[in-house]
């Protein structure tokens, strides 16, 4: 089992290329089971999420063609879905990928039928299905919980005005690719604005659908008979380029964050000046600089606009080391404070108190050994890491390798001193 072992106290000088999105991505491999006509994706990053998702699509019957290994280590993809063969997505593979579930619209939209299991628990929390399976009935599916799967069937969807109960970007983007085949105008209200929604609805919009208002609280969807071929670039990752700037403002220096792009971060980089980095941006991505401490900020998790629960773990690493104290409160999992007791074997000063932690900065913390529980989870231990005296070790980093495509390649090339160490495993 491969770990990370840092060497911490380096300051970050240079410039790194952020990756496409995985959670752009991952919906928009799915969009391929919605036409029998080519789907080319540009900037796919190469992550073990990723990588579950092709073996899921190819196991149904989707052909993928690696067309180009791009030179910033991504890929240029092919997606051909003409003749489907498994229109089933098993439980060993939504299991390990709870993202498996968007296969459950578009399947439906198309071919009248989809069998997807339940993705069952989450480390971080609860994240239910009920909001997939209510839109879908009232698109006039028929859909039954069986055997740990959900079983949907339908002649051809109708359009409908579906209002989620809660903010879900999954089940946005699920009810949003059924919608597009099916017959009349639907309307989802209370619809999550993330910019993985928007680059999604982008790359079906390509495909020859009608979709109005994405980014907004409101999508409206017209339903068209058939969906073409297309070309589509994957947007860049803004949880990727979060991490990169929090790293700076953490451990110091100078770094350009190439394809980073203010209007996809939300609140990141409000909270970020407020605590004393200086953030300029270009066409080419946002150069970061970090001459000092960084002085404590408090903040609350919330959907888009709002900072990302997938910062939370990052920016309380930048905390544990301000000048002050933060107070930071998650809103959207309920166990989304594993990293805790992780940070604090790493010398950090951390009091959680339900859904709320209270970080006391301390001006050092000590290197150790501790252990990853969750994707980012591990990019807040490994922001930990490269600030700590001493050495480092992360174990279980396969959680990150979900999310961050060759992170200590580019860690190291703007001067972190970063190892993955790989381990034999016995014969």
């Amino acid at each position: 089992m491969d770990r990370f072992r840092i060497s911490g106290g380096t300051a970050l000088h240079g410039e790194v290329t952020v990756s496409g999105a995985k959670n752009a991505a991952l919906p928009i491999l799915c969009a391929s089971l919605l036409s029998s006509e080519p789907l080319e994706l540009l900037d796919v990053p190469r992550l073990r999420d990723v990588g579950t998702m092709r073996k899921l699509l190819i196991q149904m019957g989707t052909r993928i063609e690696t067309l180009e290994h791009q030179a910033d280590g991504q890929e240029r993809l092919r997606l051909t879905s003409d003749a489907m063969t498994h229109l089933q997505a098993p439980y060993e593979m939504v299991k390990t990928m709870r993202a498996s579930v968007l296969v459950l619209g578009p399947m439906l939209a198309r071919f009248g039928e989809a069998l997807v299991s339940l993705p069952g628990g989450c480390a971080i929390g609860q994240r239910p299905v009920d909001q997939h399976i209510k839109g879908l009935a009232a698109m006039g599916a028929e859909m039954r919980i069986e055997h740990g799967y959900i079983k949907a069937q339908a002649k051809r969807l109708r359009g409908a005005r579906i209002v989620t109960d809660m903010v879900t970007v999954t089940g946005t983007e699920n009810l949003m690719m059924a919608a597009v085949l099916a017959e009349g105008t639907t309307v989802i209200d209370n619809a999550a604005r993330e910019p993985e929604v928007v680059d999604l609805a982008n790359c079906l919009i390509r495909m020859g659908a009608r979709i109005e208002g994405a980014g907004t609280d409101r999508i409206v969807i017209h339903g068209v008979d058939r969906l073409g071929g297309a070309q589509h670039t994957i947007m860049a990752d803004r949880i990727e380029a979060g991490t990169f700037l929090c790293a700076v403002a953490a451990a110091g220096g100078e770094v350009l964050v190439r394809r980073a792009r203010s209007d996809m971060m939300g609140a990141t980089l409000e909270k970020l000046r407020e605590a004393g980095v200086q953030l300029l941006e270009s066409e080419e991505g946002i150069r970061v600089t970090a001459s000092r401490r960084p002085e404590s900020v408090n903040f609350r998790t919330a959907p888009f606009p709002g900072l990302a629960t997938d910062m939370q773990a990052q920016l309380m690493a930048v905390s544990a080391i301000a000048q002050g104290t933060s107070i930071i409160t998650e809103t959207i999992f309920e166990n989304r404070f594993m990293h805790v007791q992780e940070l604090r074997r790493l010398g950090a000063q951390i009091e959680v108190d339900g859904h709320t932690a209270i970080v006391k900065g301390v001006a050092e913390l000590s290197g150790a050994r501790v252990m990853a529980t969750d994707l980012r989870a591990s990019a807040g231990l490994v922001i930990a890491g490269l600030v700590a005296q001493g050495e480092t070790e992360i174990d279980r980093i396969y959680h990150l390798d979900r999310g961050y495509d060759r992170m200590e390649q580019k860690l190291s090339a703007i001067g972190a001193r970063v190892t993955r160490v790989t381990e034999k495993t016995p014969a």
